[in-house]
């Protein structure tokens, strides 16, 4: 399943899309953003099942934003896993 999510306008990523074969994250690829943090980030959880890489990287702020594109990443996954389970 491929799911598109655009980012909150507090941060620097466009879109987010996210590659999942069931509840296991298979690939993600970030539009803009810093590509050092968000390609590092993506490769990170890579294989990774959807319900631990919201619990690493939900909450995580960037500066005054108030959320972050790891954050971001995060709700876009909690999307994605209703869409899954619906």
């Amino acid at each position: 399943m491929e799911y598109r999510y655009k980012p909150s306008d507090r941060v620097c990523s466009q879109e987010m899309i996210i590659e999942l074969d069931g509840d296991i994250i298979k690939k993600v690829t970030i539009v803009g953003g810093c590509a050092g943090n968000t390609v590092g980030v993506s490769n990170l959880i890579q294989g990774m099942k959807i319900d631990e890489a919201i619990q690493r990287i939900k909450g995580i702020p960037c500066g005054f934003r108030g959320t972050s594109c790891p954050d971001q990443l995060a709700i876009a996954l909690e999307e994605a896993k209703k869409e899954i389970e619906n």
